[in-house]
């Protein structure tokens, strides 16, 4: 599992994600804007332990696109330093879901 986490490049994933995402929403924000909410996606999966190895991991769940992009709605606007239509996070999550399915980090 680690070096499939080693794998995340976090640059490359900000590459992805403006990829993926809309150009009327890849303009809006900065690349550290992108790249914090991509901390917060991660932040979200440690809260729901889905960073640990388990037996039976066997199964692949499928991320809840609603709930996590609230919960990154949530973070930011606790933050306050970063606002986002909550569309525009629903779109960037997506995009960095996309990335993690190219690396096959949590396997199937």
């Amino acid at each position: 599992m680690a070096d499939e986490l080693m794998a995340y490049d976090e640059e490359q994933a900000v590459k992805f994600i403006r990829s993926f995402i809309p150009g009327n929403i890849r303009d809006k924000y900065t690349d550290d804007e992108i790249l914090l909410v991509i901390d917060i996606i991660w932040d979200y999966y440690e809260s729901k332990g889905l960073l640990e190895v388990s037996a039976d991991a066997d199964e692949e769940d499928e991320t809840d696109v609603e709930a996590l992009s609230a919960y990154v709605g949530k973070e930011l606007k606790k933050d306050g330093e970063v606002v986002m239509d909550g569309s525009d996070i629903n779109q960037i999550v997506k995009g960095e879901l996309a990335y993690e399915k190219t690396l096959d980090i949590f396997g199937d």
